[in-house]
């Protein structure tokens, strides 16, 4: 599942493309929607902006579409009448004379009037997005040590987007890595040069990944990492997806473990506790 990073690269992209500009017409490829495609058809896109996961699209007529990739959707941009070849399933057209924004196969998308945006199931609970310059170390070490979070291992903790929005299986890896802590490790019992290690991780860590384009591992350790010849797979993160090779720290090998259900991968010497 795409993570705060990429969604936010998306939401950078189809703003590009449709923000200030007129949406000709709007289509919806499910059904229950289709009523609303007179209301937004017409009306003028102000805004597309990333929550978390989730993109909101927002119109002058006081509509905001809502829309979460989940496992499968994708966001297309493209010429008028050139959409993309693909067996996909057509979920949300946006056409403006310049540009089209084609959503496929996505199936958790909502059109929200004001009022209901911030009543939404889930953009209600999200915590602070850690690509948003307001959520900075200092508030994430507050987050941290509030009673709802400071008890539950960071292994689990980092996935919950109550905690804070965006991070996903990836991020989560990257995080513990950079902060040299292990997934079982609890806030409340962090010190509190440990607790400041996992804050700047957080944001500098999805900062980074954002910025290039998905890429984790410290940007010089990455291109001769790139150079010797390692795949893209393995050059772009520290020790995510890199199962038993050796850490471009210390040389022990990455171990991988399940946390929370989901992949995991630590080195145990550059994380030692």
């Amino acid at each position: 599942m795409p993570e705060g990073p990429e969604i936010r690269r998306v939401a950078d992209r189809l703003a590009q493309a449709l923000a200030g500009r007129r949406a000709e017409r709007v289509r919806f490829g499910l059904p229950r929607l289709r009523s609303y495609e007179r209301e937004l058809s017409g009306a003028v896109v102000e805004s597309v902006e990333a929550r978390g996961k989730a993109l909101l699209t927002r119109f002058d007529c006081g509509f905001a579409l809502y829309t979460h990739n989940q496992l499968y959707g994708r966001w297309y941009v493209c010429a008028p009448q050139r959409p993309p070849s693909t067996g996909r399933s057509l979920r949300v057209a946006i056409e403006t004379e310049a540009r089209w924004a084609l959503l496929y196969s996505a199936s958790e998308i909502e059109v929200l009037d004001a009022t209901a945006v911030d009543a939404h199931p889930f953009l209600a609970r999200l915590g602070p997005d850690l690509l948003d310059p307001a959520t900075t170390p200092a508030r994430i070490r507050r987050r941290a040590r509030d009673p709802r979070f400071a008890g539950r291992a960071l292994g689990g903790l980092l996935l919950d987007q109550e905690f804070l929005a965006g991070v996903g299986n990836y991020l989560r890896t990257e995080i513990l890595f950079f902060a040299g802590l292990r997934p079982e490790r609890r806030p409340r019992d962090l010190d509190d040069e440990e607790l400041a290690r996992l804050s700047r991780a957080a944001r500098t860590v999805t900062l980074r990944s954002y910025r290039t384009g998905g890429t984790t591992e410290e940007l010089a350790r990455a291109r001769r990492a790139r150079s010797a010849g390692e795949p893209r797979r393995l050059w772009r993160h520290a020790a995510f997806n890199r199962a038993g090779q050796p850490c471009r720290r210390c040389g022990t090998r990455i171990r991988k473990r399940e946390v929370a259900g989901r992949r995991l991968y630590l080195c145990t010497r550059c994380q030692p506790r």
